[in-house]
Formats: C-alpha cells, structure tokens, sequence
C-alpha cells in the first residue's frame, strides 16, 4: 500500500534559489484550493496515510491552514510540510500551523552561514529566518526533517552544517545531491560539483550526525560512492510513494525515478548493489560522464533489507 503523497500546490517561491529544480515551472503560478483538495481526496481513497505539502513554497498560499486541516478531517495522519524555512520564524504562524494538524516540518538549511546559505537561495535574510524557525519548532517539540542540497559552493560546509544541525537539536537531516534541472541547468557550471569528490564531505557531515545520535542520510549518491556508509542512503528508506504534480499523477514514485529519473551504467553489471542501486540522476553523467561510477564487488545484495538487516558488512557507525 501506498503510505505517502507528494501534492505539489504550486511554483511561486520567496526564494529564488540557483539550484531550483522548478523554476522553469513559476510561470504556471499555484494550483486552486479545489484543485489540491481534489488530489488529497482522490489519494486518500488508494489507503494513503500521509501527505508531504510541496512547492514552490507551501507556507506564503493564503489556504495553507485550510488545506491542512482538510487533510486532517479526511484522515491523513502525517502531514508533513517541506520548506524553505522562512515563515516557521513567525511564533504565532507555526502555533497555528500546529493546530491546523501539521506535525512533520521539512525547512531546507544550505549553509552553516547566512553567507553560503542567502548566496545560495538569493533571499537576503532567508538563513537566519530559517534557523530561527528551526528553533522555534524545536522549543515547542515540533519533529523537524532538514533538507541540505548539495553543490558546490556548500559541499566543503558540509560537516559545519551538520553541527550547525546537531545544535540545533533537529530529528533529521539529508544531504540531496544536485539534480540538475531548472536553474541548477542553467548555473551547471558554477552549481555541479564532482559527485565523488563530494561523498567524501557528505561522509564527514554523516558522521557528526551519526555521533550524536541523529537520523541522518543522503540522497542521490549511488552505493560505490558511500563504501562505508551504504546504510544511510536515503533511498533505502524512502516510503512508498504517490506524486500529485500540476496536471498529471505519478503513482509509483520509484518506479518513475528508476526508470526516467536516475540511471545505471554497462558496468554496474558487475556491481554487487546492482539489483537496489537507483544510480545518479540522469542529467548527472550527461554533464560530467560516468567514469567515476566503479562497481563493487562482492555478493550481490537482493534486496534493500539485506543492507538494514546485516550489521556485519554495513556498520552501523561507520568510520572515515
């Protein structure tokens, strides 16, 4: 059974972020109330149980509450809301945000510094409303998922963001390499950065994490670049999932990225993560090759249990 839909309410963003993967999208401006009511009831009727509100940016639609608390009357348990971060620095805004029925909240950090980070989504400001919400949702127990995309101007930020992430007490955090798509395209040059040059920082952001006991992950980054560290992709974990975009419906989420989204190379074949390996995305290999991609040897793991399940070759704390 499905557990999660992903109901995409729109493109507009106070953020105009260089890696944004939607932007070429803002011009399609946000779906009506309606709209995104209809999506939640049609979900609703395959069993789904939860919800994550994406964007664009779910928190400035003047409805936010009022999709919320639908959601809730009709019976999602989880409503999970994915952010830039800003508006959750608003007390008043967040309690409500609560009391609508939000109880999962994923705002995006890119830097341990305004500096990186306002660089990064071209809002002067936006870091140090994002921590400021962070901490805000912490004092009053909110459980709260970060999400940190990976480029190149932040790759080396990595482990100061991680503290920066642990002292600030948040449940989770990700590391999501690039997709290069939407702006990310349109900055390649200065956005992409080498992605196995870049597990290596990922790895010591990981670790931080791991040492203080949070949940931690990466996503995007296929196996022969995490030796050490298979049991923290991200892909292991993710729920099983339904995708709501503007016009049309994705009903298996992996499936699409599997198939359309990420791919696999002519030696994977000999890798022993074959069989679970999503691969990078796509447009990755198109912009830097595929060369840096070595299969693993060993015997081939069958299915994604197997790496949750034995300790032995996947360590829980993994050392760098």
């Amino acid at each position: 059974m499905t557990e999660r839909v992903d109901v995409k309410t729109g493109y507009y963003c106070n953020n105009w972020c260089r890696f944004c993967v939607q932007a070429q999208n803002r011009k399609y401006g946000n779906r009506t109330t309606q709209e995104i009511k209809d999506s939640l009831a049609e979900a609703k009727k395959g069993g789904v149980t939860g919800v994550v509100f994406t964007g664009g940016e779910f928190t400035i639609r003047k409805d936010a509450l009022t999709l919320i608390k639908y959601a809730k009357s009709i019976g999602y348990n989880d409503v999970m809301l994915q952010s830039n971060g800003r508006m959750f620095s608003n007390k008043d805004y967040v309690k409500k945000l609560i009391s609508a029925g939000a109880n999962q909240f994923s705002p995006a950090i890119h830097g341990s510094c305004a500096e990186i980070h306002d660089y990064l989504t071209r809002a002067p400001g936006a870091w140090n409303q994002a921590v400021r919400g962070i901490r805000l949702l912490r004092s009053l127990d909110q459980n709260v998922i970060i999400n940190c995309v990976v480029v190149k101007a932040n790759m080396r930020d990595l482990p100061n963001i991680a503290k920066l992430l642990v002292s600030l007490d948040v449940n989770q955090f990700q590391f999501a390499f690039v997709h290069i798509m939407g702006n990310a395209f349109e900055n390649k040059e200065s956005i992409v950065p080498i992605a196995s040059t870049t597990s290596l920082y990922m790895k010591k952001g990981l670790i931080i994490g791991i040492n203080a006991k949070k949940r931690v992950m990466v996503e995007a980054m296929p196996y022969c670049l995490m030796k050490g560290y298979e049991r923290y992709v991200t892909e292991l974990y993710i729920p099983e999932t339904m995708v709501r975009e503007k016009d049309f419906w994705i009903k298996d989420f992996e499936k699409v990225r599997r198939t359309e989204g990420k791919t696999l190379f002519s030696q994977c074949k000999e890798c022993r993560f074959r069989l679970i390996c999503e691969g990078p995305w796509r447009e990755y290999p198109e912009l830097m090759g595929k060369d840096e991609f070595k299969p693993v040897p060993g015997e081939v793991i069958k299915n994604k249990k197997e790496i949750l399940d034995n300790y032995e070759d996947f360590p829980v704390v993994p050392t760098v």
